[in-house]
């Protein structure tokens, strides 16, 4: 019954973290670019209570006998579906659709990588514009460098295409490729990517090497929209069922423990 007790205890604590979990995607569920994660649970070791071979009379049994000693919590994974479009009022309002990611540098100099496009303008150090996220990191373009202009150009005027390149209109009014674009990177195990504050993920071993779409020919590109904001890809209904799930969840477990508390005394009232 002891082992009872702990087991229980196992489900409770991963259920709380299911829970927090559900939160969290909760909490987001208007963040730009945000993406619902989801928890996996694996069992943990059993104890073998009879072998396969032994039985009470000596014959042959062909199945044993183990008691799992309860769960935890294996990963938490991140679920890269695309989000909803919403339509912005801002030009510098950039959404992807597709496998790609935004490429932003950190304030350590470090490349992060984001699926949040609501960009800004910001000046530069030669008093031009450079496009910023909003806490003011630079974003970068194909070749790993900051997307920025030199002061003769009108923030308000600059365009870009479905393809990432940045346009700036001509005395006819059309717009014209600056040669610059957009640095969008894949990487073949989005889901190893580690999770940072801010919307930013950066790469690991799990992850693999991000690949820039600009020099990649075997990657299926993604498109980027001017105007838009790729919102989150939580489901508030389906957030509210698993809760709910959980919720039952941790509450069978504590009543497992309250059964062998009971079992406990009444064994210790034994006379």
């Amino acid at each position: 019954m002891v082992r009872s007790l702990w087991t229980a205890a196992t489900g409770m604590r991963a259920e709380q973290t299911n829970v927090d979990t559900i939160a969290n995607n909760i909490a987001n569920v208007n963040t730009a670019g945000y993406k619902t994660e989801v928890n996996e649970f694996k069992s943990l070791l059993y104890q073998t209570i009879q072998t396969k071979t032994t039985s009470a009379n000596g014959d042959q049994k062909p199945v044993g006998a183990q008691v799992g000693l309860g769960v935890r919590n294996s990963a938490i994974t991140s679920i890269f579906t695309d989000g909803a479009l919403l339509a912005s009022e801002s030009s510098t309002a950039f959404a992807l659709s597709g496998r790609g990611f935004f490429a932003v540098r950190g304030e350590d100099g470090n490349t992060y990588y984001t699926r949040n496009g609501n960009f800004n303008w910001a000046m530069n150090e030669q008093g031009g514009i450079m496009l910023a996220t909003s806490d003011g990191l630079p974003v970068l373009d194909s070749t790993g460098k900051p997307i920025s202009f030199g002061k003769e150009y009108e923030a308000g005027s600059i365009t870009v295409t479905g393809d990432g390149t940045f346009c700036y209109p001509d005395e006819q009014n059309n717009p014209q490729s600056l040669g610059i674009t957009f640095g969008i990177f894949q990487f073949n195990n989005p889901a190893g990517l580690e999770k940072q504050d801010s919307g930013l993920f950066s790469q690991s071993a799990a992850s693999g090497a991000p690949i820039n779409e600009t020099t990649s020919n075997m990657l299926s590109k993604t498109k980027v929209s001017q105007g838009y904001i790729e919102g989150s890809n939580v489901q508030i209904v389906d957030e509210m069922v698993n809760l709910i799930t959980a919720q039952r969840a941790y509450e069978l477990n504590s009543k497992a423990i309250q059964a062998s508390d009971e079992m406990l005394q009444q064994a210790n009232n034994l006379r």
